[in-house]
């Protein structure tokens, strides 16, 4: 409904511009051709904002899908660890705090690490003292 009230002043305001051209007025002329020219611009300007904010929302829910999509990675991930290692993380630790359960073949070992007190060697060789070696 917008778009076409714009329309119709646009339109209007080509008609005066034609009458005033016929009727050779100048300075008259030239307001007129000053106030299109300010209404055109108005039109392109809210034209391109609305364009920008269509991209902008766009933009947004791109952002959503992807976390979405690395989320399910990353449990798809953590699934196929937990496949080889028979390890189950929790996730809602602090980030130097390595927590967990180890499903061996005869128990389940809880696994609390400080990982800011170890060497990354000393936790890689910690953690796969948990998994088994026998295929």
């Amino acid at each position: 409904m917008a778009q076409s009230h714009k329309f119709q002043d646009l339109e209007e305001t080509g008609d005066v511009l034609v009458s005033f051209i016929n009727s050779s007025q100048p300075e008259r002329l030239i307001q007129v051709k000053e106030g299109h020219q300010a209404l055109f611009d108005k039109h392109l300007e809210e034209a391109a904002g609305q364009r920008l904010m269509d991209m902008e929302e766009e933009k947004n829910q791109r952002e959503e899908e992807l976390q979405i999509l690395e989320d399910q990675l990353r449990k798809y991930v953590a699934q196929v660890y937990y496949l080889i290692t028979k390890i189950k993380w929790e996730y809602d630790t602090p980030p130097n705090v390595l927590k967990g359960v180890h499903y061996g073949p005869d128990l389940a070992t809880p696994i609390n690490m400080d990982t800011s007190s170890l060497s990354p060697c000393e936790v890689s060789d910690q953690l796969w003292s948990f998994v088994s070696t026998e295929w």
